[in-house]
């Protein structure tokens, strides 16, 4: 494989497409978001694409939007993400298994468990996305009568992390030696027992699975404020944080490779990876008109909802067609207000323009032809804006097959994309080092149970 520098592709797939017309769309599968031979299908072709990996987000509660919005939406049922992706785990064999938890709702022994065993009935291609749950309704279905505060929340994420990648590290790589003569089947030399108290976690251990294939499964962060560039930098391998344009792809990515570096880490070893919606033409004409038209299929109860969800303010009372108010700070996720606010300002949309694009999809898209399209993605990546990008598909299956089909042989012409997988695990397709167990580099005495 040439040395030229490698884009890396993840697919994010729940829900299947993020644009709320999605389902819609002439010759969409307008279940496909709960439709798991569609999704099989969809996998196996991204597989065919040599996508690094399969990407599912997470809710913890049914969307937090009024019901005009909520019945108009594909992501109100969804698999629950450990059960489908091990079930897709059979069907596929090299490209990664990503899946969201949150450090806000669930305990870190769980999350542990149900990671390792992933990454065994895979063979090594699990990732983790960490995240901080900012839904209020997913607090009322936790037993909370309001959503845990942004700052606190990264607090126990950034202790949570630490909880679970020791639990991780439970047992050495060769701590299950099996001796049938001996009758021997592991060395309990070679078992550690975490004993974890903190400010907000109390985890003795051991872990009852033994080492992920991968040592750790892949490390994976979404956040982009302040608060969640920061966990970024001190954890995560792959990145998924949102940015609009190459400039602001470039700001980001010199931020957060900046702090890794600053606390020692190998700026190489986190890939920038942000979401970018790509809709595919013949022309640069047609696929805007593609995008026009998947834009017009959303309606304004869901722009509405999709807008006051962001930016975690009802705006529904203000007159639609004047500018947005100013919005006090809340405990919503603060890097999707401060993209909103931002695009407002930079467009001077009106409310209702802006309910429109937030409601669609308001992110980073590149529409136009093959060429056109790996033209900036070979930009973004030769100008350090982004590592790859994940990838998010206007309408399924067209949108997904179009660009396994056109964009990636493109890719792959001009040698910046894969044609082969580099091994078995999604550590070795993105090139990153297996974390060394942290409590057997040398020799430990007895764990006591």
């Amino acid at each position: 494989m040439s040395r030229t520098k490698q884009l890396k592709l993840g697919a994010f797939m729940r829900p299947v497409s993020i644009h709320t017309g999605a389902w819609r769309y002439p010759g969409a599968i307008p279940d496909a978001n709960f439709n798991f031979p569609a999704l099989k299908k969809f996998i196996q072709k991204l597989e065919v694409g040599k996508f690094d990996a399969f990407f599912m987000a997470d809710h913890l509660a049914v969307l937090n939007m009024p019901i005009n919005a909520l019945k108009r939406s594909h992501t109100v049922t969804s698999f629950e993400p450990f059960t489908l992706l091990s079930a897709l785990s059979t069907v596929t064999e090299h490209i990664g298994l990503v899946a969201t938890a949150s450090t806000t709702y669930d305990a870190p022994f769980h999350i542990a468990r149900r990671f390792a065993s992933l990454d065994h009935i895979s063979g090594g291609r699990a990732g983790w996305n960490i995240v901080t749950t900012a839904n209020p309704d997913a607090a009322l279905n936790f037993g909370l009568e309001e959503e845990v505060e942004h700052d606190e929340r990264y607090r126990r994420a950034r202790e949570f992390y630490d909880v679970v990648t020791g639990l991780w590290d439970s047992f050495a790589d060769d701590a299950f030696v099996r001796d049938v003569e001996a009758g021997i089947y592991f060395d309990p030399e070679k078992l550690h027992v975490l004993n974890h108290k903190g400010k907000y976690l109390s985890v003795r251990g051991p872990l009852n699975i033994a080492r992920p294939v991968q040592g750790w499964p892949v490390i994976v962060q979404a956040g982009a404020s302040e608060a969640g560039r920061q966990l970024a930098a001190e954890t995560a391998e792959a990145v998924f944080a949102p940015a609009g344009n190459l400039e602001a792809g470039k700001a980001l990515f010199a931020d957060i490779k900046g702090r890794a570096k600053a606390i020692g880490r190998d700026p190489d070893s986190i890939k920038i990876l942000p979401g970018a919606l790509v809709v595919v033409g013949e022309t640069v004409a047609e696929a805007q008109a593609k995008r026009v038209y998947l834009d017009s299929l959303v309606h304004y109860d869901s722009g509405i909802a999709s807008l006051n969800g962001a930016l975690g303010y009802d705006v529904s009372g203000f007159d639609p067609d004047g500018p947005l108010p100013e919005i006090p700070p809340t405990n919503a996720g603060h890097s999707s207000r401060e993209r909103v606010i931002a695009l407002a300002q930079r467009e001077n949309l009106t409310i209702r323009q802006l309910a429109q694009r937030v409601g669609s999809y308001g992110g980073l898209a590149f529409v136009g032809t093959p060429q056109t399209i790996a033209d900036e993605m070979e930009q973004w990546l030769k100008e350090e804006g982004s590592d790859g990008f994940n990838i998010m598909f206007p309408y399924l299956p067209e949108g997904l097959n179009d660009f396994v089909d056109k964009v990636v042989p493109e890719l792959q012409s001009r040698g910046i994309f894969r044609t082969e997988y580099e091994g078995t695990t999604l550590r070795e397709n993105l090139g990153l080092p297996r974390p060394a167990n942290r409590f057997f580099e040398s020799e430990r005495s007895p764990a006591v149970i």
